[in-house]
């Protein structure tokens, strides 16, 4: 029983990289947001690295989900 309670503990702590994920996007989108409004001229420059940005972000995301699911299918 003690190991099947660590694998919840674990699944939700691998989950918890899911919300972490949620922040960074927000932060990055909101400052992207207020660098285009201060500089509208550098937008075409700024938004390839915005991209690659949330794209870094996601990919944390993915590798806690997918974390999370190996844990649940160890836990059994």
């Amino acid at each position: 029983m003690e190991s099947l309670a660590a694998s919840f503990i674990g699944m939700g702590l691998a989950a918890a990289g899911l919300a972490g994920s949620g922040v960074g996007l927000g932060f990055l989108f909101g400052k992207a947001i207020e660098a285009f409004a201060r500089q509208p001229s550098a937008e075409s420059q700024l938004q390839k690295y915005v991209w690659i940005g949330a794209a870094f972000v996601e990919a944390v995301a993915l590798y806690g989900l997918v974390l999370a699911f190996i844990i649940m299918g160890k836990g059994g």
